[in-house]
């Protein structure tokens, strides 16, 4: 079984972002930039599942700038075989992402796409539905355990109301969330290992892919800061600042 697993480039988690002063966007001037935690923990998953015998190679893929080969690099680090990186300079929304992913798909012939189940910085969350519709395969999100057993699939899912498992007949679309597993770290040795290892550029005009935008960012703001609470001597006290005050009841 081959597995594909998609990787983005994001800023770091640690690091708080800082709106540009013309409201057009995030300021990513001298930011760390990491792999999305969620896509760490799909790579994870994959070379877990090449470990134990399940699949055969793992192949991570990134769609963004040049500066998108550090993830690469990093998923080569932790086990993955080979790496492919669809180069653009464009803004790249989730339809595009994932149409890009498609045709990626259509080359590799994956049995498996893992990939987060969101992404930190824009926090969309449709990446990994719209490229299972766009493949015609079957999906399951929020992926808290897989499991293989020959060609069908038993993912166990965190859902609102505690947790839900679904079977799929492979090749399959799985998202991964937090708790699925906690990622190892990278050793120096396996870093030195992954610049050997080969990674493929694609360009969006190779897959046949317009990774034109559809949506336009009017404006972007930082979040009204929080205002101090305060105690109130009993319930009646604070029924009516809830009411004439907060006005939400």
């Amino acid at each position: 079984m081959k597995i594909l697993v998609a990787v983005k480039r994001v800023i770091d988690y640690n690091v708080k972002p800082r709106v540009k002063s013309d409201g057009s966007g995030v300021d990513l001037a001298n930011v760390k930039m990491a792999m999305n935690p969620f896509d760490e923990i799909a790579v994870e998953e994959a070379v877990r599942l090449k470990e134990a015998g399940m699949a055969s190679e793992v192949v991570v893929v990134s769609a963004g700038t040049a500066q998108s080969q550090e993830v690469l690099r990093t998923a080569l680090a932790m086990g993955a075989d080979r790496a492919v990186l669809v180069q653009s300079e464009a803004e790249l929304q989730p339809l595009a992402v994932a149409k890009l992913l498609a045709a990626v798909a259509a080359r590799e012939n994956p049995q498996l796409v893992l990939l987060g189940k969101q992404a930190i910085d824009n926090d969309a969350g449709q990446t990994g539905q719209k490229l299972a519709a766009l493949l015609g395969w079957p999906q399951a999100t929020f992926a808290f355990k897989v499991e293989v057993d020959g060609q069908q699939l038993a993912v166990t899912r965190e859902i609102d109301g505690g947790l839900e498992r679904v079977a799929l007949d492979l090749p399959a679309v799985v998202t991964t969330d937090l708790r699925l597993n906690s990622p190892r770290y990278v050793t120096l040795p396996n870093i030195m290992k992954a610049k050997k290892k080969p990674m493929e550029t694609l360009s969006p005009e190779a897959l046949a892919v317009d990774v034109a935008p559809r949506l336009k960012v009017l404006e972007v703001t930082e979040p009204p800061a929080r205002k101090g609470g305060m105690m109130v001597p009993d319930v009646a006290a604070l029924i009516e600042k809830l009411r004439n005050e907060a006005k939400v009841i």
